[in-house]
């Protein structure tokens, strides 16, 4: 089992000047671009890196990979949809708040599928999950209350302003991104993170250390639904008209799984480089293209360099690299010194780690 610290490193002075940066520009982006169809991009790419970083809260921590969290996308949406259409709800900003309702009505999907899918090991776990899937995107199709395949009308804001029109759910995707990243970045640096990645490196010995495996692996599945569901709901807002094929597409797994895996699966930046850059290119792509499955092709591409150049994701091999640069230096002192260079930090052994994890099992 990897070794992890029980203690979280602080944090850098130049992380606090990048993240400060990140939202300083995606604050003034829709001032600066006003561009309808770069606000709309942007607006893709901000949803993605979102719920690309809540599946990697699970998948990329806990070791079990989801091909099934594109359902609790599709139960946002239709959540959002069904409650604005019965109660005919009026179009505008209040209808933002409808989000967090949808994300709840996804957690709830997720502890009925979770409850039964997490027993199973994790190859059997993708079967099931990919099965689920179709499940939900054949009730979509078949029920009543989804209108079929006919689909379901949103309302659709008539008083905004066209100029700015996109500019509202912009900042919606903005705060969601940022609730999920604060969300992960806390989770990772607490005891039930540690349980998480104890799980992933080895399932069987967290057992042994008094991790409550089934109960931390269904949380984490039940907390990365919201923000999908979340997301969901944004965008059926967005689009106006939601149908079963298009919120609950296969390609949004699929597209999550591969943002997380080229930026980086276990990191919190990793997911979000991969969503901000396929993202990006796929709606502009599609945008500007005829042919709208291109895309794909260019995944494919990027997939296969990064696997064969950087097979543990962009984000780790650039990490790893800026520490080997930074440690030559004072190791080269050392030598020259005559005196032994320092180890490297956090290697206090395992106790450290089994600590934590009973720790958190209390």
């Amino acid at each position: 089992m990897a070794i992890v610290s029980a203690r979280a490193k602080p944090i850098s002075k130049a992380k606090v000047v990048v993240v400060v940066a990140a939202i300083a520009v995606i604050a003034v982006f829709p001032l600066v671009f006003t561009n309808p169809a770069v606000t709309e991009i942007a607006i893709f790419a901000l949803m993605f890196m979102a719920t690309s970083e809540a599946w990697n809260g699970f998948a990329g921590w806990s070791g079990y990979f989801s091909l099934g969290h594109a359902a609790f996308f599709g139960v946002g949406a239709y959540t959002f949809a069904i409650i604005a259409d019965d109660y005919k709800l009026p179009a505008g900003s209040g209808l933002f708040l409808l989000m967090p309702v949808a994300g709840l009505a996804a957690m709830v999907a997720a502890v009925l599928v979770g409850a039964v899918a997490l027993r199973t090991k994790r190859h059997t776990f993708v079967v099931i999950t990919i099965g689920v899937f179709f499940i939900f995107q054949l009730l979509g199709y078949n029920l009543s209350i989804t209108a079929g395949a006919a689909g379901l009308q949103v309302p659709t804001p008539y008083n905004w302003n066209a100029a700015t029109f996109n500019n509202p759910f912009y900042y919606a995707a903005a705060i969601l991104l940022g609730f999920t990243v604060a969300l992960y970045w806390l989770i990772r640096r607490s005891a039930f993170g540690l349980q998480l990645l104890s799980i992933r490196d080895d399932e069987e010995r967290a057992k042994g250390l008094g991790v409550p495996v089934w109960r931390v692996k269904l949380s984490a599945f039940v907390i990365s639904s919201f923000p999908v569901g979340m997301a969901g709901a944004l965008f059926a807002f967005l689009i106006g008209q939601i149908y079963p094929n298009t919120v609950f597409n296969p390609l949004f797994d699929l597209s999550w799984a591969l943002m997380t895996l080229v930026g980086g699966i276990g990191t919190i930046a990793g997911p979000l480089l991969g969503g901000v850059v396929l993202e990006s290119v796929q709606q502009y792509l599609n945008l500007y293209l005829s042919n709208v499955d291109i895309y794909l092709i260019v995944y494919g591409v990027v997939f296969l360099a990064v696997m064969f150049w950087m097979p543990r994701g962009v984000v780790p091999t650039l990490g790893d690299a800026l520490r080997r640069r930074r440690s030559a230096r004072p190791t080269s002192l050392a030598s020259a010194g005559g005196q032994p260079a320092p180890g490297p930090q956090g290697s206090q052994g395992t106790g450290s780690l089994a600590a934590a994890v009973r720790e958190g099992g209390k």
